[in-house]
């Protein structure tokens, strides 16, 4: 059914399992895929009068993200190529991760974004906000969500 899946991942614990869990999930279906690593650019800094800085700070700033990126994405892709699935990388430079993951997708032809969530509910997951759920009401791609530490309700065992 999907032959090409789109995995973000940050390279956090959460999200190396759901890079586990996909890469699991495209050898089951028999797709390829590529993971996905959204670079954060250089934070805007505001100055005063008078105030000196390095020109090099900016480049320096992205070169080192790209780095880390590259590093995330070269882990995931041993794991795959362990399970024998075939993967490519791809970073892209965005202040909206969300938006980066999508275009990523769309670019390289995916026809399903595997990601990552950590089910914040109430409150926290509306404070906090989510790129999963703004990956979720924005992309026209299927989505599929992997939760970790899923854990079933208690079963009463009184009940018949």
């Amino acid at each position: 059914m999907f032959k090409h899946i789109l995995v973000p991942t940050d390279g956090s614990p959460l999200s190396q399992e759901a890079v586990t869990r996909a890469v699991s999930f495209a050898r089951e279906a028999g797709a390829r895929i590529t993971f996905f690593c959204a670079v954060q650019p250089a934070p805007k800094m505001y100055y005063g009068a008078g105030a000196i800085f390095d020109t090099h700070t900016f480049a320096t700033f992205r070169e080192k993200m790209l780095g880390t990126a590259n590093d995330i994405l070269d882990a995931a892709g041993k794991i795959a190529e362990k399970a024998g699935v075939e993967c490519g990388t791809v970073a892209l430079v965005s202040e909206e991760p969300y938006e980066a993951i999508i275009e990523a997708a769309s670019k390289n032809g995916c026809d399903l974004i595997f990601m990552a969530s950590h089910g914040r509910r109430g409150i926290s997951g509306l404070l906090l906000g989510s790129e999963t759920q703004k990956v979720l009401t924005h992309s026209t791609i299927p989505v599929l969500v992997h939760r970790s530490g899923y854990r079933e309700l208690p079963v009463d065992k009184n009940r018949d």
